[in-house]
């Protein structure tokens, strides 16, 4: 006997595990969490730049500014640049949040009342903005290029969205997700639009003419090489988690 007296664990709980094995799958959880909310948050970021020029053009409609040879095309068809500033707005914001598997689980009644109002909004930013591409005043430089992307990308994020909604309502949850996330990835291009020309701007300058366009169809094709990995990703999780899960004969 040596006099001392021993160490013993502490005693496990009801459950049979012990408080270091709960403290562990405790912060297994909150770092789950913290790692749930990054993609809304992203997202969010990436759209913050466009959503705050457009408050600060509803801004200039709402206190009368002064109309200047900048600004008087947008005060030419307030109506059209009102619906699309408003629309992508809650598309893009409200739309992040679809990316939640947790408030997809447990909060099914408001994904699904946030899903129609994301794929309204969707809808009405896409319309708008094919409308604004043909009627509204053209920056000068513009030319054929950058109206024919508009077109392209507005009229396929109109489609995949109709699509998206045509599997849920199918009940074809896979389909729906995919559909739902190219859409929403040309619906955040204005985002990766900004950035793109952020990191040109040190070696090119203010890009014009064929070059903003092409800086304009990259950030929309670079966000729709990225929607197409994460789906085909998910696709191949899929297929995984069943050979896995299969009963061995």
């Amino acid at each position: 006997m040596t006099g001392e007296t021993p160490m013993t664990s502490p005693p496990p709980s009801r459950s049979g595990r012990s408080p270091d094995a709960r403290s562990g799958a405790g912060s297994a959880a909150v770092a789950s969490t913290g790692r749930t909310w990054l993609v809304p948050a992203a997202l969010i970021t990436l759209s913050a730049v466009p959503i705050a020029a457009g408050a600060a053009r509803l801004g200039q409609f709402a206190l009368g500014a002064e109309i200047t040879a900048e600004n008087a095309r947008f005060f030419a068809m307030p109506v059209g640049v009102v619906a699309h500033i408003v629309s992508v707005s809650v598309f893009t914001v409200l739309g992040a949040f679809q990316f939640v598997p947790r408030l997809r689980r447990r909060g099914a009644r408001w994904h699904r009342a946030a899903g129609r109002i994301t794929v309204a909004s969707g809808l009405v930013a896409a319309l708008s903005g094919l409308w604004l591409t043909l009627f509204f005043p053209r920056v000068a430089g513009d030319g054929v290029l950058i109206t024919g992307f508009r077109l392209v990308f507005g009229s396929a994020m109109a489609l995949f969205l109709v699509l998206g909604f045509a599997a849920i309502r199918r009940r074809d949850f896979v389909r729906h997700r995919a559909w739902m996330i190219r859409g929403y990835a040309i619906g955040l291009g204005a985002g990766t639009q900004a950035m793109v020309h952020l990191i040109w701007f040190p070696f090119g300058g203010m890009a014009e003419g064929t070059t903003r366009a092409l800086l304009i169809g990259a950030g929309w094709t670079i966000n729709l090489v990225v929607a197409e990995w994460i789906i085909r990703r998910r696709a191949a999780w899929a297929v995984r988690g069943q050979f896995l899960t299969r009963p061995v004969s």
